[in-house]
């Protein structure tokens, strides 16, 4: 079911991760510049942005790069962030990717689960050409101003990955862009090491179709399915939510030891209660869903610590009686904490 809060807008949709917007984090503090305004009024810490949990929508992930980048005292800050980049940086689906059979296979497995990543453009791959492939990414219209920052990032972000899998002798054929030659073209020379071509008709990386028949020595069978079925669940959380929700979500979850009140997250986001109310129901949920939600998500996972007792459990979550704790868990799942606890057989 779509939330109606989007409008049908894609940008207000609150389900795209934070690792973007957490690596610009760390370039300004590397440069030396205080990021504080960036974040300005939009609902949004720094500790949010560096919580893997976090979504935030298309709309404020474009409204933080628009104020941090003139405050980077660095061209082509797109190619330093993703010049960076190392396997690590993709976490589980760069795992996924590095034991799979072949640098094709690996390709397809990158485009499948792209968006748990968080990227800020949509990546297709064009195989039309006889002697090529082409990785074509797209912004929407309502951040084509970004577009040079936007493409540097991810198109270096694939470089370098592709690097890792295929060794350091990867490079593209030609690199076409749709906005006009930076200042900066000799930085993007140097990384990429391949024909460039500006104020094209699209965004995209060639590359011959060899590369895909590289058989990779990392090929792990059951590694790779492990890491596949991690990446399967991890698409499964980016269910489409309103930025309302997001932010009552991100709220809740550093609150709920404190069982929190509507009153007080309304408070906090400059609300009345009823406003509160009327912008969850725009998004089809309520205060009490999202609070049952995010405390039966949490008391799923401390129940895997089993030198937690029940108790301590319910404590985590709001409860002072353990046994109020276990008539809502119950109500939450339909089964009692001990019977999560239980060990099968």
């Amino acid at each position: 079911m779509h939330r109606r809060s989007a409008g049908g807008d894609r940008l207000a949709i609150a389900n795209v991760p934070t690792n973007m917007l957490s690596g610009l984090l760390l370039l300004g503090a590397e440069l030396g510049v205080d990021s504080d305004s960036w974040l300005a009024g939009l609902h949004l810490s720094q500790d949010q942005l560096n919580d893997p949990r976090t979504r935030i929508s298309y709309r404020q992930a474009y409204e933080v790069i628009r104020r941090a980048l003139p405050m980077l005292p660095i061209d082509a800050a797109g190619l330093a962030m993703g010049g960076a980049q190392n396997g690590g940086n993709f976490g589980l689906l760069g795992l996924a990717m590095k034991t799979a059979r072949t640098f094709g296979q690996a390709v397809r497995i990158g485009l499948d689960y792209q968006r748990n990543l968080g990227p800020l453009m949509d990546l297709v791959l064009d195989d039309s050409d006889a002697d090529t492939l082409a990785v074509v990414a797209t912004a929407p219209e309502q951040a084509q101003d970004l577009l040079p920052f936007l493409c540097e990032e991810m198109f270096s972000s694939i470089l370098m990955l592709g690097r890792e899998l295929a060794g350091d002798g990867f490079s593209p054929v030609r690199l076409e862009l749709a906005y006009p030659a930076p200042p900066s073209i000799a930085a993007y020379q140097a990384l990429f090491r391949c024909e460039l071509r500006f104020g094209q008709a699209r965004n995209a990386m060639l590359v011959e179709r060899h590369w895909m028949q590289l058989p990779f020595a990392s090929y792990n069978p059951v590694t790779s399915q492990q890491a596949l079925s991690l990446c399967r669940a991890q698409l499964a959380t980016l269910a489409s939510r309103g930025e309302t929700t997001a932010v009552v979500e991100r709220l809740l979850r550093a609150q709920l030891r404190d069982n929190p009140q509507m009153s007080g997250l309304a408070q906090a986001l400059h609300l009345s209660e009823r406003s509160l109310r009327r912008q969850l129901a725009e998004e089809e949920t309520s205060f009490s869903e999202i609070h049952d939600r995010l405390r039966t998500e949490l008391a799923l996972e401390l129940l895997q610590e089993p030198e937690l007792s029940i108790a301590a459990i319910g404590n985590q979550l709001g409860f002072n009686d353990a046994r109020e704790f276990r008539r809502a868990f119950k109500r939450w799942t339909g089964h009692t904490p001990s019977d999560i606890r239980r060990p099968p057989g």
